[in-house]
């Protein structure tokens, strides 16, 4: 699936284990805002939900909302 910024989408599935703020977004869908750097090769998006909460997730980690 390629992502673009403004792009809705949702948390299909956590790969890592996080904190429960985080698991809290589970099935939930929010914006892509932007994309990151992690781990030296990958890339991360940025999601940003309605209550102003922003955090990144590997781009399969991710569906259409």
């Amino acid at each position: 699936m390629a992502l673009e910024i403004g792009q809705k989408v949702k948390v299909m599935r956590l790969r890592d284990r996080v904190s429960k703020d985080v698991a809290g977004y589970l099935g939930k869908s929010g914006l892509v805002s932007q994309f990151k750097m992690v781990d030296g090769s990958g890339v991360g998006v940025v999601v940003s939900f309605d209550d102003q909460y922003a955090t990144w997730f590997f781009e399969d980690e991710l569906g259409p909302a």
